[in-house]
């Protein structure tokens, strides 16, 4: 693993971390805010190659998990100082496809002492391209991004710092490269073939890609930024990448005749084994978007997350535009939406620590579920919740990892009727929060059921173990016959959970 490449230079307190756990190589930046800007405090590499672990049936293998833990090691002594809000780790390609991901993540943060979070191809995307336009000098330009990484590629357009298409193919160099260059043979024919398989992958999307056009093109990963520099100390492409160089590059890469031959100046002999497919996928995106020309950048998937974490730092949470986004595409009523949120934080705050949710996520994921809990009203009213709980699992929603957003879908499918127990979130060793937050959902959009102006009076909530006691004025529930019933068939639904809720007037 190389050395970092900047001593530690400030307070721990004042740095971010973004460990992008790539299906080729790990990447850790750390860095700092100053004068507007980020400057870098340490960056580590390690060729992990996870994408190899991967067998037949998506499992991976105990070797490459062990070969990836060891590095997590020695990445989570770097981390170990760091806050935990300050810290963001991603995983991408090979961890969203691992049938035993479950079970590798689990042992990731216990090495790192810090959250690990899957995130969706379109959310890679997202990030990758914050990356790239925080690197670059902001033109106006349309620019198409490229990022060919060990397990997918993802391909972007956008302007200035806003994405407007993504889409993230199942396609990487290091499979490619396992797929036609297992032996370790460089022939033609097999680029050839391998060229041919990555246009396979590309032809659903390059209609689409070619009408929207674009201003430049972007290259942002170790394939492409290789690739740009062996041309260029061989003297074939002295200003970016382009297509007769890629073919000019892949004929003196076949003149090595074996991978273990490969002896391209500019190429780091680590990269060598994945090379060729990578160079493939490239060439096939030239070829089929019809590019004519590329440059290359450093900015990619961990400076996007430094970014994203800035912005939460400052407020400016991705995560929150993309709720407001959500709650007005389905028209949700954001007064009764507001009155349920605060609500639910209000109860959360009065058991936070005897349940223990008092995590930040604790309270994030709850006013979001609040915020959101009517969005299936914009299908229909039979069943919202389920509606509700089914759109949000499977939509795009930019900032949220993979878990978060199925956590958010699951309490939202939970604030009333049954408890969805068969549920991934609510399954699983997070049962026990699940529950927690969404009875504070429920109990919340319950007392709101009547949707009046008037504010609530004060309600009391007091929690130990498993049970529970509402306290409420006795004049108002006195008032409010339907709470009252609300409330005697809650009590049944908790008790299948278990939990046991009393309510006592005062």
């Amino acid at each position: 693993m190389a050395e970092p490449s900047l001593q530690a230079a400030s307070q721990p307190g004042n740095q971010l971390a973004a460990l992008d756990l790539g299906s080729n190589s790990f990447h850790l930046l750390v860095a700092q805010e100053s004068n507007g800007r980020i400057q870098v405090v340490d960056k580590i590499k390690d060729m992990v190659r996870l994408a190899e672990g991967l067998d037949a049936a998506e499992h991976l293998s105990e070797p490459v998990a062990q070969r990836a833990l060891a590095s997590l090691e020695r990445f989570g002594q770097r981390l170990r100082e760091l806050p935990p809000h300050n810290v963001r780790v991603v995983a991408t390609s090979t961890l969203r496809r691992a049938t035993n991901a479950a079970d590798f993540l689990r042992r990731a943060e216990a090495v790192l002492g810090h959250r690990v979070e899957v995130i969706s191809g379109r959310e890679e995307a997202r990030l990758i391209y914050q990356g790239v336009a925080n690197a670059l000098e902001d033109n106006s330009e349309r620019r198409l991004v490229v990022d060919i990484g060990g397990g997918s590629t993802e391909l972007i357009l956008g302007r200035n710092y806003t994405p407007e298409l993504m889409e993230s193919l199942h396609l990487g160099c290091v499979e490619l490269s396992r797929t036609h260059f297992a032996d370790g043979k460089l022939r033609s024919s097999r680029l050839e073939s391998a060229v041919a398989q990555a246009k396979q992958e590309l032809e659903p999307v390059q209609r689409t890609y070619r009408e929207s056009g674009w201003d430049s093109a972007i290259g942002a990963s170790g394939t492409i930024l290789a690739a740009q520099e062996v041309l260029r100390q061989m003297g074939i492409d002295q200003d970016g990448i382009t297509h007769s160089g890629l073919r000019t590059l892949g004929k003196r890469l076949f003149e090595a005749k074996s991978i273990d031959k490969i002896s391209l100046p500019g190429l780091p002999a680590e990269r060598a084994p994945v090379f060729p497919g990578g160079l493939a996928i490239l060439m096939a995106v030239f070829e089929e978007l019809g590019i004519d020309r590329m440059q290359a950048t450093s900015g990619a998937l961990r400076e996007g997350v430094i970014h994203d974490l800035l912005g939460r730092a400052h407020h400016q949470d991705v995560r929150e535009r993309t709720v407001r986004d959500l709650s007005e595409r389905y028209h949700i009523d954001s007064r009764h939406a507001r009155c349920v949120r605060e609500t639910a934080l209000s109860l959360l705050a009065q058991v936070a620590l005897d349940w223990q949710l008092t995590d930040s996520n604790d309270r994030l994921m709850l006013g979001w579920a609040a915020d959101l809990h009517e969005i299936g009203f914009d299908i229909a009213h039979n069943q919202y919740h389920k509606h509700g709980g089914y759109l949000l699992e499977h939509m795009d929603m930019p900032g949220f990892s993979s878990w978060d957003q199925r956590t958010l879908a699951a309490l939202v499918r939970a604030h009333r009727r049954k408890f969805p127990m068969q549920d991934g979130p609510f399954a699983g060793s997070h049962a026990q929060r699940m529950i927690r937050l969404a009875t504070l959902l429920r109990l919340s959009v319950l007392l709101h059921r009547n949707r009046s102006s008037t504010p609530l009076p004060h309600v009391g909530l007091r929690a130990s173990g498993a049970n529970l006691t509402l306290v409420l004025p006795g004049g108002w529930l006195r008032r409010h016959a339907l709470t009252r019933l609300d409330l005697e068939q809650e009590t049944a639904f908790l008790a299948a959970v278990p939990l046991s809720l009393s309510v006592t007037r005062v």
